[in-house]
């Protein structure tokens, strides 16, 4: 309560005030607002952003191409391989079958696909996600060189 003793209201303008009166006035900061070019840079970003949804959509569709690959992959693998080898009734016959079906499981399924998928997921975050914040206006990297500092000493 202290603090505001001593202090006044002041009077307000009146609609018969000039706006040209007031030093302070938002006509004087403000510039003048030109619709014609906020709508093009409105729609300039709305197509930008279309475009990249789309775009985004398309890379974010490759990982469930990848994931439908791998499904049909491990269809064939246990189709003709393992299948095939337990037709037979010969013992040799089923562990080779069992032995191929292991190895292109292990080696074929899981490391390539798994490699792929990672690739493709950093791509996308690097690349597609990244993008939307992201942006270059920081310093230009200059790497330190001794020639330079005995340029300017010259």
């Amino acid at each position: 309560m202290e603090r505001f003793q001593g202090r006044t209201y002041g009077v307000l303008g009146t609609s018969e005030m000039s706006i040209d009166d007031e030093p302070d006035s938002a006509r004087e900061c403000a510039e003048e607002f030109n619709f014609s070019e906020v709508f093009v840079h409105q729609m300039i970003h709305s197509i930008e952003f279309v475009l990249g949804a789309v775009s985004n959509t398309a890379s974010y569709l490759r990982l469930w191409a990848l994931s439908l690959a791998h499904s049909e992959l491990s269809t064939v693998f246990y189709e003709k391989v393992l299948l095939l080898a337990w037709g037979y009734d010969n013992i040799i016959i089923r562990l080779v079958g069992l032995a191929v079906f292991a190895f292109a499981t292990a080696f074929i399924l899981l490391m390539m696909e798994t490699l792929s998928a990672f690739l493709h997921a950093l791509r996308l975050h690097w690349v597609e996600y990244q993008n939307k914040f992201y942006h270059g206006d920081g310093y230009k990297f200059k790497p330190f060189s001794f020639a330079l500092l005995a340029d300017d000493g010259d």
